[in-house]
Protein backbone atom coordinates (compact mmCIF):
# COMPACT_ATOMS: atom_id res chain seq x y z
CA UNK A 1 0.00 0.00 0.00
CA UNK A 2 1.68 2.92 -1.07
CA UNK A 3 1.84 6.21 1.49
CA UNK A 4 0.46 9.56 0.38
CA UNK A 5 3.32 12.03 0.22
CA UNK A 6 3.31 15.11 3.00
CA UNK A 7 2.51 17.82 1.33
CA UNK A 8 5.01 20.44 1.05
CA UNK A 9 4.27 23.91 2.85
CA UNK A 10 4.37 26.98 0.05
CA UNK A 11 6.08 29.46 2.39
CA UNK A 12 5.36 32.21 -0.08
CA UNK A 13 1.47 31.33 -0.52
CA UNK A 14 0.05 33.91 1.72
CA UNK A 15 2.54 36.45 -0.33
CA UNK A 16 1.60 35.21 -3.61
CA UNK A 17 -2.46 35.49 -3.03
CA UNK A 18 -1.63 39.31 -2.05
CA UNK A 19 0.57 39.72 -5.64
CA UNK A 20 -2.48 37.64 -7.15
CA UNK A 21 -5.40 40.12 -5.27
CA UNK A 22 -3.32 43.18 -6.94
CA UNK A 23 -3.28 41.63 -10.59
CA UNK A 24 -6.84 40.91 -10.08
CA UNK A 25 -7.51 44.07 -9.13
CA UNK A 26 -5.70 45.78 -11.69
CA UNK A 27 -7.59 43.99 -14.29
CA UNK A 28 -11.19 43.52 -13.01
CA UNK A 29 -11.14 46.03 -10.29
CA UNK A 30 -12.46 45.77 -6.88
CA UNK A 31 -16.04 44.67 -8.00
CA UNK A 32 -14.48 42.09 -10.18
CA UNK A 33 -11.95 40.95 -7.31
CA UNK A 34 -13.58 37.77 -5.43
CA UNK A 35 -11.62 35.26 -2.73
CA UNK A 36 -12.40 32.82 -5.68
CA UNK A 37 -10.82 34.71 -9.22
CA UNK A 38 -7.45 35.19 -6.62
CA UNK A 39 -7.58 31.95 -5.67
CA UNK A 40 -7.80 31.06 -9.51
CA UNK A 41 -5.05 33.81 -10.15
CA UNK A 42 -2.85 32.27 -7.38
CA UNK A 43 -3.03 28.87 -8.53
CA UNK A 44 -3.77 27.81 -5.02
CA UNK A 45 -6.85 26.00 -3.63
CA UNK A 46 -9.80 28.51 -2.13
CA UNK A 47 -9.63 27.02 1.17
CA UNK A 48 -5.91 29.14 1.35
CA UNK A 49 -7.48 32.41 1.23
CA UNK A 50 -9.57 31.60 4.17
CA UNK A 51 -6.56 30.37 5.93
CA UNK A 52 -4.72 33.08 5.41
CA UNK A 53 -7.82 35.92 5.86
CA UNK A 54 -10.67 37.02 7.30
CA UNK A 55 -12.76 37.43 3.70
CA UNK A 56 -12.57 39.15 1.17
CA UNK A 57 -11.88 42.79 2.68
CA UNK A 58 -8.86 41.39 4.86
CA UNK A 59 -7.71 39.94 1.58
CA UNK A 60 -8.15 44.08 0.07
CA UNK A 61 -6.57 45.04 2.83
CA UNK A 62 -3.56 43.51 3.36
CA UNK A 63 -3.03 43.77 -0.39
CA UNK A 64 -3.64 47.40 -0.33
CA UNK A 65 -1.52 48.01 2.78
CA UNK A 66 1.50 46.35 0.96
CA UNK A 67 0.49 48.65 -2.57
CA UNK A 68 0.60 51.41 -0.07
CA UNK A 69 3.71 50.61 1.31
CA UNK A 70 5.82 49.96 -1.75
CA UNK A 71 4.90 52.84 -3.10
CA UNK A 72 6.42 54.73 0.04
CA UNK A 73 9.54 52.97 -0.29
CA UNK A 74 9.94 53.49 -3.98
CA UNK A 75 8.94 57.65 -3.63
CA UNK A 76 11.66 57.38 -0.22
CA UNK A 77 14.37 55.47 -2.49
CA UNK A 78 14.29 58.55 -4.90
CA UNK A 79 13.92 61.36 -2.73
CA UNK A 80 16.47 59.96 -0.17
CA UNK A 81 19.41 60.80 -3.37
CA UNK A 82 17.56 64.98 -2.83
CA UNK A 83 20.56 66.82 -0.83
CA UNK A 84 18.16 70.37 -1.48
CA UNK A 85 14.87 71.59 -2.38
CA UNK A 86 15.71 71.37 -5.74
CA UNK A 87 17.18 67.94 -6.04
CA UNK A 88 13.84 67.19 -3.87
CA UNK A 89 12.26 68.63 -6.91
CA UNK A 90 13.58 67.08 -9.79
CA UNK A 91 13.25 63.59 -7.47
CA UNK A 92 9.17 64.02 -7.29
CA UNK A 93 9.34 64.91 -10.92
CA UNK A 94 11.16 61.70 -11.72
CA UNK A 95 8.89 59.72 -9.34
CA UNK A 96 5.71 60.94 -11.03
CA UNK A 97 7.15 60.08 -14.58
CA UNK A 98 8.72 56.32 -13.70
CA UNK A 99 7.19 55.31 -10.91
CA UNK A 100 3.52 57.14 -10.77
CA UNK A 101 2.42 57.01 -14.23
CA UNK A 102 4.27 55.09 -16.33
CA UNK A 103 2.82 51.58 -14.91
CA UNK A 104 -0.88 50.72 -16.40
CA UNK A 105 -1.33 48.16 -13.72
CA UNK A 106 -0.22 50.29 -10.90
CA UNK A 107 -2.79 53.34 -12.22
CA UNK A 108 -5.31 50.91 -11.83
CA UNK A 109 -4.42 49.93 -8.46
CA UNK A 110 -4.32 53.62 -7.64
CA UNK A 111 -7.37 54.36 -8.73
CA UNK A 112 -9.24 51.65 -7.41
CA UNK A 113 -7.79 52.25 -3.89
CA UNK A 114 -9.06 55.91 -3.99
CA UNK A 115 -12.40 54.88 -5.36
CA UNK A 116 -12.51 52.21 -2.69
CA UNK A 117 -11.24 54.08 0.32
CA UNK A 118 -13.68 56.94 -0.31
CA UNK A 119 -16.18 54.69 0.16
CA UNK A 120 -15.66 52.73 2.82
CA UNK A 121 -13.57 54.41 5.70
CA UNK A 122 -12.03 51.19 6.86
CA UNK A 123 -9.55 51.80 4.31
CA UNK A 124 -8.79 55.03 5.60
CA UNK A 125 -5.98 53.63 7.91
CA UNK A 126 -4.27 53.09 4.87
CA UNK A 127 -4.47 55.92 2.89
CA UNK A 128 -3.44 58.34 5.90
CA UNK A 129 0.03 56.38 6.45
CA UNK A 130 1.01 56.57 2.84
CA UNK A 131 -0.35 60.29 3.02
CA UNK A 132 1.80 61.01 5.85
CA UNK A 133 4.42 58.79 5.07
CA UNK A 134 4.98 60.61 1.62
CA UNK A 135 4.42 64.40 3.39
CA UNK A 136 7.31 63.47 5.78
CA UNK A 137 9.13 62.27 3.32
CA UNK A 138 8.93 66.00 1.33
CA UNK A 139 9.43 67.27 4.49
CA UNK A 140 12.93 67.65 4.79
CA UNK A 141 12.93 69.64 2.04
CA UNK A 142 9.40 71.61 2.45
CA UNK A 143 7.57 73.25 5.08
CA UNK A 144 4.05 70.99 5.88
CA UNK A 145 1.85 73.02 3.68
CA UNK A 146 4.11 72.72 0.83
CA UNK A 147 4.46 68.69 0.97
CA UNK A 148 0.48 68.73 1.14
CA UNK A 149 0.08 70.64 -1.85
CA UNK A 150 2.75 68.85 -3.98
CA UNK A 151 1.41 65.37 -2.87
CA UNK A 152 -2.10 66.72 -4.12
CA UNK A 153 -0.27 67.41 -7.13
CA UNK A 154 1.04 63.85 -7.64
CA UNK A 155 -2.10 62.00 -6.63
CA UNK A 156 -4.54 64.58 -9.19
CA UNK A 157 -1.75 63.72 -11.92
CA UNK A 158 -2.40 60.33 -10.77
CA UNK A 159 -6.06 60.38 -11.22
CA UNK A 160 -6.08 62.19 -14.60
CA UNK A 161 -3.50 59.86 -16.03
CA UNK A 162 -5.84 57.03 -14.63
CA UNK A 163 -9.04 58.36 -15.93
CA UNK A 164 -7.25 58.52 -19.48
CA UNK A 165 -5.67 61.86 -19.51
CA UNK A 166 -3.40 63.34 -22.06
CA UNK A 167 0.82 62.49 -20.24
CA UNK A 168 2.08 65.72 -19.16
CA UNK A 169 5.10 66.53 -20.62
CA UNK A 170 8.46 66.69 -18.69
CA UNK A 171 8.11 70.26 -18.66
CA UNK A 172 4.28 70.84 -17.75
CA UNK A 173 5.30 68.72 -14.49
CA UNK A 174 8.71 70.23 -13.35
CA UNK A 175 6.67 73.51 -13.93
CA UNK A 176 3.97 72.29 -11.69
CA UNK A 177 6.31 71.32 -9.08
CA UNK A 178 8.18 74.34 -8.36
CA UNK A 179 5.32 76.51 -9.18
CA UNK A 180 4.00 74.84 -5.60
CA UNK A 181 7.46 74.48 -3.82
CA UNK A 182 8.71 78.25 -4.98
CA UNK A 183 5.33 79.86 -5.26
CA UNK A 184 6.11 80.92 -8.79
Amino acid sequence: METASPRRADPNRKQNIIDACLRVIARRGVAGTSCRVVAAEAQVPLGSITYYFDGIQDLLHQSFDQFARQSVLAFAARMKTATNAEEACEAIATSIERDVLNNPADLNINLEFYTLAARDSSFRDISDRWMSAVQKTMNRFFDAQTSVLLDAMIEGLTLHRALGGEPKSPKAIRDGIHRIAFQR
